[in-house]
């Protein structure tokens, strides 16, 4: 198929990053999918397309289904992609770009530490580290909320779900954030040899990690990935890279949520009145906060076979590209969609994705969420914004302001 919506715009630019929905807006008012050169691929922006993309059986995230190893290698060459010898092994593969048998089996083996009953016993443990670090800043009258308070809580607990040690924590955020910055838009050779160092570095951490377990094990999932190596459910870079993801996953989209979610409490103060007045009104809230500003608005497929999507047939090795941040503000599937609601229900967002890949961690940053802002509204009369327009990342996988800076009274 030749492509017949070309669309010229850049992600990277600044006023993308500070607001990309009038530019979502345009794609879902067009017809069809849209061509983007600049990702060789088509995108889907209305939340029906992007659904029926993500639930089609004939859709994967892995080119190893479409593609031969020799095809795939000239891919990865040509996207800068190659050369990258623990990226590759680790983070390349994972447990998110696997499909299938391999994506089924390693799912398992972790899954069962992010159930609803599994995160609910961590509520006082969050709870009370998230009031330590509150104590620790409520004396000042205006914080960085990313820097000074949300980067810290998402990573401490989901690292020590997996048994990292508390002091080594923040050392994960910055090994996360470089490696995951490679997965944009822009593949310059600095950014490739950032991602490649820091996963090496991460690489090696963990094995050192993983050989104390194996000596001392813990209740952790650490021990937990231990045992099912050895009873053959994943092998050594399985292992690594579910590791590698899991505390990924745990640290960047949560922090970014975090900031987006006070962002919109900030720009909507009836909303957080209302919070304030309704505090059971919380959950909907996170949830509201998910949809609003999906932290990850970006993700691919590739369709295995010829598929009709939209009306449009589209051939096998197709890529489409689904814009989880464009169906989240659709007015067909959201009543005024452009709208903060803290109470809006019901909310199917598809900030968590759908089907096989919906996100193993959603209860617990839901969590997360859930008592920083409640304890924040309990022990702060007034939160203000203390800046103009805060300033949000670039590129078309993330959303999130790069710095909060914010003014508060206790209660």
């Amino acid at each position: 198929m030749s492509p017949s919506t070309d669309l010229s715009f850049n992600p990277l630019s600044d006023a993308f990053a500070q607001d990309p929905y009038p530019f979502y807006a345009s794609l879902r008012a067009r017809e069809g999918l849209t061509w983007f050169e600049g990702f060789d691929v088509w995108l889907a922006s209305r939340f029906d397309d992007v659904t029926e993309i993500v639930m089609h059986e004939k859709m994967v995230r892995s080119m190893d289904h479409i593609a031969t190893a020799e095809e795939i290698a000239v891919q990865k060459r040509a996207g800068n992609w190659h050369d990258m010898p623990h990226h590759s092994r680790f983070v390349q593969f994972s447990l998110l770009d696997s499909d299938g048998e391999v994506h089924d089996r390693l799912r398992k083996q972790v899954f069962k530490l992010f159930t609803p009953v599994m995160v609910g016993k961590l509520r006082d443990e969050i709870q009370a580290y998230v009031d330590r670090l509150i104590d620790g800043l409520a004396d000042r009258p205006e914080i960085d909320f990313i820097e000074d308070l949300a980067a810290h809580v998402p990573g401490h607990i989901i690292g020590r779900i997996i048994g990292v040690p508390d002091e080594d924590c923040p050392q994960l955020r910055v090994w996360s954030e470089n490696i995951v910055q490679f997965f944009d838009i822009d593949r310059s050779d600095e950014r490739k040899e950032l991602a490649e160092r820091n996963t090496t570095e991460f690489y090696h951490y963990l094995l050192d990690l993983k050989a104390k377990r194996e000596t001392d094990p813990k209740d952790d999932l650490l021990s937990l990935m231990i045992e099912a190596e050895r009873a053959g459910h994943m092998n050594h870079d399985e292992f690594f890279s579910t590791a590698m993801l899991i505390l990924m996953a745990g640290h960047g989209s949560t922090i970014d949520v975090l900031g987006s979610g006070m962002h919109a409490l900030l720009k909507f103060p009836q909303e957080m009145q209302r919070l304030r007045d309704e505090p059971a009104l919380m959950k909907t809230a996170v949830q509201e906060m998910f949809r609003y500003e999906a932290p990850l608005p970006f993700f691919h497929r590739y369709c295995t076979e010829e598929v009709e999507i939209g009306g449009q047939t589209y051939p096998k090795g197709t890529k489409f590209g689904v814009l989880y941040g464009s169906a989240n503000r659709d007015p067909k599937q959201f009543a005024n969609a452009d709208r903060f609601d803290v109470g809006r229900s019901p909310n199917y967002h598809i900030a968590f994705g759908r089907g096989a890949h919906f996100c193993l961690g959603n209860h617990l940053a839901r969590l997360d969420m859930d008592i920083i802002f409640s304890t924040l509204l309990k022990r702060f009369a007034t939160i203000e914004l203390a800046e103009d327009n805060p300033v949000y990342k670039r590129g078309l996988s993330v959303r999130g302001p790069e710095a909060l800076r914010i003014a508060w009274r206790a209660a």
